[in-house]
């Protein structure tokens, strides 16, 4: 059916703030103005943008359990993530919805299954060996840009199936500079005060995206041209392999947008929730004591606790957004949300109620060994038929920087504590995460030879 733009009086009471006072807030402070608003209007409240259009923001498990589970034809997802148009293309599962994006879900799946994740454990550890090695004693150390560099050579190894060391260090440099312009918070603000599609930001984008895709399009063209295709065990070959239900593969078009989806999905998000998990660790010396001796002794339940509270604390994305194509009721039956109406989960306030998580500002990675992350009360990669494809490889990949990193240095805080700053989409801490060596324990840092294996 065709959706209209709801009205105001069609929608739950928000900030009466003009929009660009709204948005300003949003950007510079995510987690204060959602909460301030939450406190004032309870669980379901409307946010105006500079766009135009009223964003619901909801709360409540059971609101959140309605659009999660809500049928594929009523909760689009796509074109509400129409702002990355621009940068992942039009094909990208993160732009597709219905049958269109349940068939790239299934064709993305297959490599990303758990059992497949020690095939990667090993470039895991060789990537972050290869970046621990240059870590010195006393040295005052910003994870932000140290986990990007790990995270990039995963997927351009794991991911892409690079491993020739020119080729990699040409698509590195081309990448790097690809994502520090595509996540600049100048884009964000040229993005939301013209439009996606404006000429003058495609012209800016397509500057550095150009490069980027003319060497995409030849990994792809080398990857279908490999003898040995069938034996490679990158994502990308797997991708070329795969078949639809009609036994149709994926074009060079497809390819190109999923490999971006999932450079710009698995390398930034994984990265900046690594540098939180170090910054809130080093403010906690006995959850970090903790951490440091288990995982020393092989033992990673904890270590999964601790991801699972510095995703909850620090969420990288605040929120998920749904356009809907029906009406739908939320807020206990007081708000009937009218089709065409933005309706957005908010990761960021869900993961604060303290009838569910009790001191919700407090990192205590204890509460997920008491009790596991509900459904829709821990929501870090958004939920339903469009969680995040990739959340086994990111998780798994934390995991594996955690224990390379605690098995090898003792580390300690290094200043405050640090605010939640904005890198585009995403939430990262405002320096970056810093943290000091106070010891390092090996005089050359090595990977495992053996996936599973543990740093002694």
């Amino acid at each position: 059916m065709e959706s209209q733009t709801p009205t105001l009086l069609d929608l739950p009471p928000g900030p009466r703030q003009p929009r660009y006072a709204q948005a300003l807030q949003w950007v510079t402070r995510p987690q204060e103005f959602a909460v301030r608003q939450r406190e004032r209007f309870g669980d379901v409240f409307t946010l105006q943008f500079i766009d135009g259009q009223p964003l619901v923001v909801i709360s409540d498990p059971e609101d959140i359990r309605t659009v999660f589970t809500g049928s594929a034809e009523v909760m689009h997802a796509g074109e509400a993530n129409v702002v990355l148009g621009p940068i992942l293309g039009s094909r990208s599962i993160l732009l597709l919805d219905e049958g269109e994006h349940l068939r790239e879900r299934r064709l993305l799946l297959p490599p990303f299954h758990g059992a497949r994740m020690l095939r990667y454990e090993q470039i895991m550890a060789e990537a972050a060996a290869r970046e621990l090695d240059s870590w010195q004693e006393g040295e005052t150390i910003e994870m932000l840009p140290r986990m990007q560099s790990i995270t990039l050579e995963v997927i351009m190894r794991a991911v892409f199936g690079i491993e020739d060391g020119l080729e990699m260090e040409r698509l590195r440099v081309l990448l790097r500079t690809m994502l520090q312009e595509t996540t600049d918070m100048r884009q964000m603000a040229l993005s939301l005060i013209m439009g996606p599609d404006s000429d003058r930001l495609v012209r800016r984008l397509r500057e550095v995206l150009d490069p980027v895709d003319e060497e995409l399009y030849r990994v792809i063209a080398e990857h279908r041209r490999a003898p040995d295709l069938e034996e490679r065990e990158d994502i990308l070959s797997m991708l070329l392999l795969a078949r639809d239900d009609d036994g149709q593969p994926m074009t060079d078009v497809e390819l190109r947008d999923e490999l971006m989806t999932l450079l710009l999905a698995g390398h930034e998000t994984t990265a900046s929730s690594l540098a939180w998990a170090f910054e809130q660790l080093t403010h906690q010396p006995q959850t970090l004591e903790r951490l440091t001796a288990e995982l020393r002794d092989g033992d990673e339940s904890y270590a999964e606790a601790v991801i699972q509270e510095t995703m909850r604390l620090r969420p990288v994305l605040p929120l998920v957004i749904r356009l809907l194509k029906e009406p739908i009721t939320v807020g206990q039956g007081r708000f009937r949300l009218p089709a065409g109406t933005r309706v957005a989960p908010a990761i960021i306030l869900v993961h604060l109620r303290d009838d569910i998580y009790p001191d919700p500002y407090q990192f205590r990675p204890e509460r997920f060994l008491e009790k596991p992350p509900g459904t829709y009360t821990w929501i870090p990669f958004g939920g339903g038929m469009r969680r995040c494809v990739g959340s086994a490889f990111a998780l798994f990949e934390m995991r594996a920087v955690l224990r390379a990193v605690l098995t090898n240095f003792d580390v300690e805080a290094a200043g405050g504590s640090e605010r939640i700053a904005r890198r585009s989409l995403t939430l990262i801490p405002d320096h970056g995460g810093r943290i000091r060596i106070a010891k390092r324990l090996h005089s050359s840092i090595e990977a495992p030879l053996e996936a599973g294996a543990a740093a002694a």
